[in-house]
């Protein structure tokens, strides 16, 4: 158990917190580049508790500015997207996507007050399908060169969802290997050979076995937590056989995303990504090694249980998260149907919007939690001493980074320690733009 200071200190992520102060030190995602197409790409964006206005001018340049005019404070997101930037709808202040004053057209002939206003503005980049803002002060680190990022847009899908839980409760889900022995069980195993675009309903690599097999029936795993240059990489063991051992292995990239294995094809990067402090964004970049992603497939998929415009979940606190007894009687663990990102939803919402950790008693396989908070409180500390913090990569450092490899496969009992590299290795040889990289390193 941990005091209520200390999880404040961990948790609230308001300007001037702790926390806060950390995270504003790395890029976040705001937005799906897919909600700035159309005849308007503008979008109101809250991030941290902060209000911005996220737009992309007639020249296609995205800016991030200040939500509330500088002028009297009018709402930005109301406002006409025109003459090379974004115009208050009040007066018609004039802002273009660097925050600089274009035009005042209310004031006097021959004013010169616009060259002196500058909106609040923040630099942003597109990357897979995600748009990335920096908010913090200082130069903002480079981009890794992780497979999410240098893989062909062809081969990405990006998507979110929004969860009203505080930002450390939704991203230790993804640290904990052992729920998914439980929250996301199955009683029946579907055909994996249609299992496209769905976690956890496919085969392990090297396997015909179902995954989902795999968890329902070896429910005591042996969990490995080691620090690693990104952050943490967390391997878990379920043995099958005295022959056979299933392998799973995930990664934390410091401060709030993790990788995991999707399917033999494809991983995941997700990140939680504060609103407030009560609630939060998972982002997430679906990449693959094989073909081409079937976007329309994977959107179509998510949006079977996520409202648009605000990507928020049809199954909530408010309806029960669709719960059906009869079917946790038969079907699910949870009776929650068969969408995991809900089974996450409902575990991190119903610990309450901040988990009270005063309350919680960890156990063996929480030990990647343990070492995540370790680091956490240590890169906190850090920010606040004006010292360096964990993944601010240069430029020159960012290509040094690769992977990281996440896998889900059926190993040699005595091939564990060496499976993970070897079979990422043998999925990049098989891969065109993933091989590719190999040939120029």
């Amino acid at each position: 158990m941990i005091s209520a200071e200390q999880n404040d200190f961990m948790t609230r992520v308001g300007r001037g917190t702790p926390a806060g102060t950390l995270l504003r030190k790395y890029w976040q995602p705001v937005a799906l580049s897919e909600e700035l197409r159309g005849p308007r790409p503008l979008k109101p964006v809250q991030l941290m508790g902060q209000h911005f206005v996220l737009f992309r001018d007639e020249t296609g340049r995205l800016g991030l500015l200040d939500r509330d005019c500088p002028h009297r404070g009018a709402d930005l997101a109301y406002g006409r997207l025109e003459n090379g930037g974004l115009r208050c709808a009040f007066h018609g202040w004039l802002f273009d996507a660097s925050g600089q004053c274009l035009e005042t057209p209310a004031e006097p002939a021959g004013s010169k007050l616009c060259t002196r206003i500058r909106q609040g503005a923040y630099p942003v980049v597109e990357k897979s399908g995600i748009v990335f803002a920096y908010i913090g002060e200082g130069e903002p680190p480079a981009f890794p060169d992780f497979d999410c990022f240098v893989a062909p847009d062809s081969h990405t899908f990006a998507f979110k969802g929004l969860w009203e839980c505080n930002w450390l409760q939704a991203l230790e889900v993804g640290m904990d290997p052992a729920h998914a022995s439980f929250l996301h069980r199955f009683y029946e195993d579907e055909d994996t050979a249609e299992s496209y675009g769905k976690q956890f309903r496919g085969a392990s690599a090297d396997s015909d076995m179902a995954i989902t097999q795999v968890l329902r029936e070896y429910d005591r795993p042996e969990i490995r937590a080691e620090a690693a240059p990104y952050g943490m990489r967390l391997t878990t063991l379920r043995t099958l056989s005295p022959e056979q051992t299933h392998v799973r292995v995930t990664n934390v990239v410091f401060p709030q995303a993790f990788v995991i294995p999707m399917s033999t094809e494809m991983t995941i990067s997700q990140w939680h990504v504060p609103v407030d402090d009560h609630s939060c964004y998972w982002y997430a970049i679906f990449t693959s090694f094989t073909g081409p992603v079937d976007k329309a497939q994977m959107r179509a998929q998510r949006l079977e249980t996520i409202d648009l415009p605000d990507y928020t979940s049809r199954k909530n606190k408010r309806n029960q998260y669709g719960y059906s007894a009869e079917e946790q009687r038969t079907k699910t663990y949870t009776g929650m149907g068969e969408d995991i990102n809900v089974h996450d939803q409902w575990a991190c919402e119903s610990m309450g919007s901040i988990q009270d950790r005063t309350r919680e008693h960890l156990g063996t396989t929480d030990k990647g939690i343990m070492l995540y908070r370790r680091q956490l409180v240590k890169a906190i500390e850090a920010a606040q001493a004006g010292e360096a913090v964990p993944m601010h990569p240069t430029a020159e450092q960012a290509g040094s980074f690769t992977g990281p490899p996440s896998i889900d496969g059926v190993a040699a009992a005595d091939k564990t320690d060496s499976y993970c590299l070897d079979a990422d290795l043998a999925r990049r040889q098989g891969s065109d733009w993933a091989a590719a990289r190999l040939v120029a390193a």
